[in-house]
């Protein structure tokens, strides 16, 4: 290759979108050598005859070839135009091949939604959630996988989910996120338990000093929990959903510290009873996460609106 023609190469590609005419152009100019009227072309393109008539004149400008003869009989292309079509024709059925699996993938993407949310709001939030999603993209099959915040983070991250919902302090490394609702972290007791009679708010220092019934490590209520006390007391018992330890609770086996959404019917039903706290706040954000630059998109970002509505 000479010198020249390696300087001509890049810029040639370069311009290539200034030399070429656009598809929708090129779908006129089929049109004419289809129907043999400018005037049917631009009926069929949705265009006014002045409109087609000056995209006409602005692609012979381009490629510096007269393409179509006017006359008040109609329409015809000159030599050049019919061979400039040929290469039209190649050129937009490329291009609709293009859309049909630029379309395809779009149904791949929206046939499945993969979210990976933290127990409180898996269990409490989200099914009603997923409800309206269903009315708004009933093809789109759903899975959720429930975990404590640190596996939600660590899904995403290795593409196993697509859209996940957190509830701890920060949000984790790696994920950028929105806050969608907000919660609050109550004490409670089942209620033969001492505290269920006690006349003045429990401490801060004492809450911190006895054993309760926990979520596991890595959960947001025990995030949120140990940063708002400075610390907590061994646990009388671990355990890995909300589920689990509202039922040890209820059963007796000591006090908790649980979301407010996760106990209103055990409240109302007097199953538990709420223990008011003093001098520590036990408010947190709750947030919806994904990988950091890639803006869910699909039923993704269906979903992330519903939370908000």
């Amino acid at each position: 290759m000479s010198n020249a023609d390696e300087q001509a190469g890049p810029a040639a590609v370069g311009s290539l979108g200034h030399r070429v005419p656009d598809l929708g152009a090129l779908e006129l100019l089929l049109a004419v050598a289809r129907l043999g009227s400018l005037g049917g072309a631009a009926r069929e393109m949705g265009i006014t005859q002045p409109a087609a008539s000056s995209r006409v004149r602005s692609m012979e400008r381009q490629l510096g070839v007269a393409l179509v003869d006017r006359s008040p009989r109609g329409s015809r292309l000159t030599d050049a135009g019919a061979l400039v079509t040929d290469w039209a024709r190649r050129i937009v059925e490329a291009a609709e091949a293009f859309d049909a699996g630029a379309q395809a993938l779009r149904v791949r993407r929206d046939s499945r939604l993969r979210v990976a949310a933290s127990m409180t709001i898996a269990e409490y939030l989200l099914p009603g959630w997923l409800l309206a999603l269903r009315a708004q993209r009933p093809d789109t099959a759903v899975s959720l996988h429930a975990g404590n915040s640190t596996v939600v983070a660590e899904r995403l991250l290795s593409d196993e989910a697509d859209l996940g919902f957190v509830e701890g302090l920060s949000v984790p490394a790696g994920l950028d996120s929105a806050v969608i609702a907000h919660d609050r972290l109550i004490v409670v007791t089942a209620p033969g338990h001492v505290w269920a009679r006690r006349r003045r708010s429990l401490a801060a220092e004492e809450l911190a000093s006895t054993p309760l019934i926990l979520r596991e490590k890595g959960s947001g209520t025990r995030q949120v929990l140990d940063a708002a006390l400075g610390g907590l007391a061994r646990p009388l018992i671990e355990l890995s959903s909300t589920t689990a330890v509202k039922a040890a609770v209820v059963s007796g086996a000591g006090p908790a510290v649980l979301s407010e959404l996760a106990v209103g019917e055990e409240l109302a039903m007097r199953r538990l009873v709420r223990v008011p706290v003093a001098g520590v706040a036990l408010a947190r954000d709750l947030r919806a996460v994904w990988p950091t630059g890639h803006r869910p998109t699909g039923p993704a970002r269906d979903l992330l609106s519903l939370t908000r509505g």
